[in-house]
């Protein structure tokens, strides 16, 4: 903290930065064992890797005696170094232990150079920092937190960084790195998507939240150059801080052996304690029996005997855990692990990427799997997103079929545009009579977040592919999202342009189920468009009339074509509910402590008695092969489950066109399992 600011205010955000400013962040220490402290800026050099030079033999070797095997077969050694129980000389059984030991860590070693390789290369790659008046090219290790970095297009994101500015249109240049007094924010963690701080900038102060953080690991796509502060750099950053630290990995198998290893050991025990007894009552008896026995056993008592026949039993019955077992499971490791680099089946000839076993013990853990968890979109989908039908005001359209048509063709020619077979909606939009359409397709071109690069052509950049679906059936429907700027959004309506001052954007997240901008027209009407799920924007309708129960039969209809369907609405915002609204707004925006929740509760508030615009479906296709795969993961026992935010019915139907689901199923819904 600086100077003893801000101590009661903002008590759990001690994470002061200041630009261009090494010397003021070196001072700051942190206690991390004992009495040692280090900086509490951390470098941005990283180390994933276990082992140096120094460290690499007393490391590994303490890794591998993790191992019971190891521990059981140093014991046998131990026991063959005393040559009246002696069975064979001690170096025959280390020469094959030590076999097996460097075998294990050759294997470490070999990944563990892969760690450093990677870990040089990602530290060397170049960036430019700011040093006096000018920019000079240095290394990712050399960057401090406080740095000012610039960045260019298709470059990677050294730091989690505070964009500054940007030479888009779009990201005007906000802060001037003179002014800036600090940034007060939270601890490093791993939360990737959330961040809560706030911009002392010439005396004012502005909030900070994760739409303005490029995080480390990101690659700049939709802009040119861009200029970031540096927050949290390399340990600290939240990447780096989801990744942990490199810890002893055990596979199941090697669980389950150590166990058998522990229980076959107290079983050899056992038998040598009985052979032993016997072994001590069988001299006594034949002692007495038999002179020349009591000769031999002149200097010995038969409890003596007993003892070192225990001994002697034990070395003798060590085989029954076989060394070359062990050292047979290493080479059959290592040749598994080439056969799946070698496998064509496996072999992606679409972006030219084999197979590539990065552990040596992969097929291990493969064949220990019980349960697959997986996502739907983008993992059994192709993540494609197509705009397939609508319900606009109590009329389905649908079975869009899109092919390319000249510019002359165009009835608004603004570009190269696609035309569909199901014209009625493109002739409803063109005769513009419908206000609810006008609104549903002005809400399709405003409501996202979605970056425009105009190049012979617009191109769009979207972090969602629904968003960018949305957007490209507005634009073909003659509504064109064409720029973007920290506070206006300007498309084309019909040939016809136009510029909405934007005044909030309440984000999508995963408990809100939808987004909302508010936005103020041409003609100085203020109004809020929503789109989000069907359940969520339903019960905040201001009434439900035909129009709204026909949508939610229709929603019905496109889950059962698995579909995925949004809701949008709108309403109107007098001046008098702005004002209010807005200055509660940034009141809570400008919180360190509580402010997702303040800023939550508003957000409900606006988002009230919407009025409904009609329904999206959108069609994501599954994946070449995904129904064949999953068939196979279940006839090998594997279970499978698959996340999914649609719908039920939706979720119900993909799951019985990629063979999860089967006739023969019975469907649990969440009220029967509760």
């Amino acid at each position: 903290m600086r100077g003893g600011e801000y101590p009661l205010a903002f008590p759990a955000f001690t994470w002061e930065v200041r630009a261009n400013d090494r010397n003021y962040h070196k001072q700051f220490k942190k206690r991390f064992a004992f009495c040692l402290s280090k900086q509490k800026y951390a470098g941005n050099a990283i180390k994933t890797a276990k082992y140096n030079v120094f460290t690499f033999l007393p490391l590994n070797l303490y890794e591998q005696f993790h191992r019971m095997a190891n521990i059981y077969f140093v014991f046998v050694i131990f026991l063959q170094t005393f040559p009246v129980i002696s069975t064979l000389p001690w170096y025959t059984l280390l020469f094959p232990l030590s076999c097996l030991l460097i075998i294990r860590g050759l294997r470490d070693l070999i990944d563990d150079i892969g760690r450093h390789q990677s870990d040089r290369n990602i530290n060397s790659r170049p960036c430019e920092i700011l040093s006096g008046k000018s920019f000079r090219w240095q290394k990712w290790r050399d960057i401090r937190v406080g740095d000012i970095v610039r960045l260019r297009k298709e470059s990677f994101v050294p730091a989690d960084m505070l964009l500054l500015c940007s030479s888009e249109p779009s990201s005007l240049c906000y802060v001037e790195t003179t002014d800036i007094d600090g940034v007060i924010c939270e601890e490093p963690n791993s939360r990737m998507h959330s961040f809560t701080g706030t911009l002392t900038w010439r005396g004012e102060t502005y909030p900070l939240d994760s739409e303005r953080i490029l995080l480390r690991g990101c690659r700049l796509r939709n802009t040119d150059v861009c200029y970031g502060l540096v927050i949290y750099a390399g340990f600290d950053s939240k990447i780096m801080r989801n990744c942990g630290k490199i810890k002893l990995k055990k596979t199941k198998l090697d669980h389950v052996m150590d166990r058998l290893v522990i229980i076959i050991f107290v079983v050899l025990l056992v038998m040598s304690l009985c052979l032993a007894i016997a072994s001590g009552f069988w001299a006594k008896m034949f002692q007495e029996k038999h002179s020349y026995l009591s000769a031999f056993y002149k200097h010995t008592t038969p409890a003596q005997q007993a003892f070192f026949s225990f001994w002697g039993f034990t070395i003798l019955l060590s085989v029954i855990i076989p060394m070359s077992m062990y050292i047979m499971f290493e080479f059959i490791y290592l040749v598994n692990s080439c056969f799946i680099n070698w496998d064509l089946e496996m072999y992606y000839a679409v972006k030219d990427i084999p197979a590539k076993a990065r552990s040596t013990s992969l097929n291990d853990q493969l064949g220990q799997i019980e349960y697959v968890f997986s996502d739907k979109t983008g993992t059994l989908t192709q993540n494609m997103m197509s705009f397939k039908k609508c319900c606009v005001n109590g009329t389905v359209y649908g079975n869009f079929r899109w092919k390319e048509v000249s510019q002359a063709e165009e009835p608004w020619g603004d570009g190269p545009k696609v035309d569909f077979c199901d014209v009625t909606l493109l002739e409803a939009a063109q005769r513009d009579n419908d206000p609810v359409l006008r609104e549903f397709l002005r809400l399709l071109a405003l409501c996202h977040t979605v970056m425009v690069e105009e190049k012979d052509q617009l191109v769009y950049q979207a972090a969602s592919p629904d968003e960018e679906a949305l957007v490209l059936a507005a634009r073909n429907l003659g509504y064109i999202f064409l720029a973007r700027t920290q506070d206006t959004i300007t498309i084309s309506e019909l040939g016809k342009k136009r510029v909405y001052k934007v005044l909030a954007m309440l984000d999508f997240n995963s408990d809100r189920k939808r987004m909302s901008v508010l936005v103020r027209d041409p003609q100085g009407k203020i109004r809020l468009y929503t789109k989000g799920a069907d359940t969520v924007i339903l019960e905040r309708l201001q009434k439900r009339g035909p129009n709204e129960t026909f949508t939610e039969r229709a929603l019905d209809h496109f889950a059962e074509e698995t579909l995925r369907t949004l809701c949008l609405a709108s309403k109107e915002v007098s001046e008098v509910e702005y004002s209010d609204w807005s200055r509660r707004h940034h009141e809570a925006s400008v919180l360190l402590r509580g402010r997702a929740r303040e800023l939550d509760v508003l957000y409900e508030e606006m988002e009230q008695n919407l009025q409904l615009l009609g329904a999206t479906a959108i069609e994501d296709k599954l994946q070449d092969g995904v129904p064949e795969t999953i068939q196979m993961l279940k006839l090998g026992n594997i279970k499978v489950w698959v996340l999914t935010g649609d719908k039920q019915e939706t979720a119900a139907n993909i799951g019985y066109a990629c063979k999860l689901l089967t006739d023969d199923m019975e469907i649990l819904e969440e009220k029967e399992i509760r």
